[in-house]
């Protein structure tokens, strides 16, 4: 057990991190792994590799994840905001290479070959994206001179731009959502609030009628008719699964699921472990959320208080986002459920939000109370 009184980094981490936080985050990183045994062999099967291919995949990832996530809850804020502005700038860069030398997969550039790498910048741009943007609110509200507002607009404008041009309006509509709730909770006026819902609204008109695959989803999505296969097996995957399961391997539906391993992995989970499993998870998601706007509301700092809402609001879009599409209540929109789905650049994305918000949930020795100073400084005076 590491010691309160030998000061160092690892035990400051220890004593200060928020380990209701640290022990949903790993339940969700080995569960992931447990049932990606599940849910991947049938893919991997039928795209001619060995069964296990996608669950040593899995593996090898989760050690860096977990090294990333780790890294990155020992960081302060300053080196959060650091951190953040250098991840931001290179996924920008490396968004707009991927729109002339990316890979392409289903009409869409969204990801650069770095040898056996695949990455996905845009998932690394969103936790960096997050902390820029609530530092832009803050240094508005402690300094009215400082444009913080315009240039958080500004960029934003800027990451849909590149978004769109891949495109991927499912990551669009994420990431404008968490800035939205980042905005109204910066305290801007509703008029402001009003003008730029509208503006939303406009955008996802505009977007139906410019993109047909999006008009395509959302047609099938609401008259049930064309090719709805996918969602029709995950829902079919989900009904058959039960309270409790078909048992882990047992589940005949998932192998028809094309997409099982990534946007589809809620629904084996429901066919193999049931829906109580589904509701565990579930729970452990909005446990991590309501825990992160309470750790928020504690907070003194304007940015450590925005910066922690945005976090966990944009971890918690993402997965009901991704849970509602399983259930079918809401269009299809290829994003994955954090931890749980397959995917690289997924995984490490997701560490880096959690491990920002372990770190700016971190309780420092700069942050503690007179009693923990005193209790601290007894501790010190027995052992000497």
């Amino acid at each position: 057990m590491t010691s309160r009184v030998k000061r160092g980094v690892i035990s400051e981490w220890w004593w200060g991190v928020d380990r209701w936080f640290l022990a949903a985050f790993l339940t969700l990183l080995v569960g992931g792994l447990v049932f990606s045994f599940a849910a991947s062999p049938p893919v991997a099967e039928r795209i001619g590799v060995e069964p296990f291919h996608f669950v040593k995949r899995h593996a090898v990832f989760l050690v860096p994840t977990a090294l990333v996530m780790f890294g990155c809850s020992l960081l302060s804020p300053r080196g959060v905001r650091r951190a953040s502005l250098l991840i931001l700038a290179a996924s920008l860069v490396l968004m707009v290479l991927a729109l002339f030398v990316g890979t392409e997969i289903k009409g869409s550039r969204r990801w650069i070959d770095f040898g056996p790498l695949n990455i996905q910048p845009s998932e690394f741009m969103k936790p960096a994206f997050v902390v820029i943007c609530a530092w832009l609110f803050a240094e508005k509200q402690r300094r009215p001179d400082i444009p913080g507002n315009l240039f958080a607009m500004i960029l934003l404008l800027v990451v849909v731009a590149l978004l769109v041009a891949q495109p991927d309006l499912g990551q669009t509509m994420l990431v404008t959502a968490a800035w939205g709730g980042l905005f109204f909770m910066a305290g801007m006026p509703w008029l402001w609030i009003m003008l730029l819902g509208g503006v939303a609204v406009g955008g996802s008109l505009l977007a139906y009628m410019a993109f047909p695959h999006v008009a395509s989803r959302i047609d099938r999505f609401i008259t049930g008719e064309g090719d709805t296969f996918q969602t029709d097996t995950a829902r079919e995957a989900i009904m058959r699964g039960g309270w409790f399961g078909q048992g882990p391997g047992e589940g005949t539906v998932k192998r028809m699921l094309p997409d099982s391993h990534t946007d589809f992995a809620f629904a084996v989970l429901a066919e193999e472990f049931g829906i109580i499993a589904c509701m565990i998870v579930a729970s452990i998601f909005a446990f991590i959320v309501i825990r992160g706007l309470s750790a928020a509301l504690a907070q003194r700092d304007i940015f450590d208080r925005l910066a922690i809402s945005g976090l966990v609001l944009l971890f918690g879009l993402q997965s009901i986002i991704n849970m509602a599409v399983n259930l079918q209540l809401m269009p299809a929109k290829g994003m994955t459920l954090p931890f749980i789905s397959y995917g690289g650049s997924s995984m490490l994305a997701i560490a880096i939000s959690a491990g920002f918000i372990l770190a700016l949930t971190r309780r420092r020795p700069e942050n503690r109370s007179h009693t923990d100073r005193l209790l601290e400084r007894t501790f010190q005076l027995h052992a000497a």
